[in-house]
């Protein structure tokens, strides 16, 4: 069964080779000028990937991908942004982006990145199922592996997907360091073909979260030269 993708794309000059390029590498695929037409698609059909360019003409994809998080809906989501545009690079991430291609980009590289986000994800399904009931404690705060959930002082944190499995990864091996590319990875998978800078934009995340309740308390720290670790006395 092929996997489905909803491409959100007003740019008629890119629609066509991309329908075709992802059609031709075993994908079916659906298309959408505006946020209008990608939200009915999305309420009536289960895809299994979105790729959302960031302006549209009746505004943008994060909407898009703000409402699919609502929504509780963790589908891999792209974004396609332009090259001059990294702003919307780290708001794209914070919503729940899972990963980011600048124009102009070569669509067998696309293409390479959807698999790659595809085959992950299914791990991720398998890992899940077959994961024990479990959580992790530390001062001030708890992560729980089966429901993805963390408290930090009691206070809820709302992590993106990828933030919580950094913070598992890491969580898991106390006083580990991994260097960002070894995070990049693990996380994104060894086929992966994105950049490891965003895996610093997704911890800066996730400290300014804990920040809110926990003040001071520094439960990543940054290995200068090295990478991150998970601070295991803290």
């Amino acid at each position: 069964m092929k996997n489905k993708i909803l491409v959100v794309e007003d740019d008629s000059s890119l629609i066509e080779g991309l329908q075709y390029s992802l059609s031709k590498n075993g994908f079916a695929v659906d298309i959408a000028h505006t946020v209008k037409e990608a939200t009915e698609l999305i309420e009536n059909n289960r895809y299994d990937l979105l790729v959302l360019d960031v302006t549209l003409p009746d505004g943008n994809g994060f909407s898009i991908c703000e409402q699919v998080r609502k929504n509780g809906n963790h589908v891999p989501i792209i974004f396609l942004t332009a090259l001059d545009e990294e702003v919307n690079v780290i708001r794209g991430l914070d919503i729940g982006g899972d990963d980011y291609i600048t124009k102009p980009f070569g669509l067998k590289e696309l293409s390479a990145r959807i698999a790659a986000h595809l085959r992950r994800e299914q791990r991720a399904i398998l890992q899940s199922e077959s994961r024990e009931k479990r959580h992790l404690a530390f001062p001030g705060l708890i992560i729980d592996l089966q429901s993805r959930e963390c408290k930090v002082h009691g206070k809820p944190i709302a992590l993106t997907k990828r933030e919580f499995d950094i913070l598992e990864l890491l969580a898991l091996h106390p006083g580990q360091v991994f260097s960002r590319d070894q995070i990049y990875e693990k996380i994104w998978g060894y086929d992966a073909e994105g950049d490891s800078a965003t895996v610093a934009e997704h911890i800066k995340n996730i400290r300014s979260k804990f920040s809110k309740y926990a003040a001071g308390t520094e439960y990543i720290s940054t290995v200068w030269g090295i990478g991150y670790r998970f601070n295991k006395d803290i």
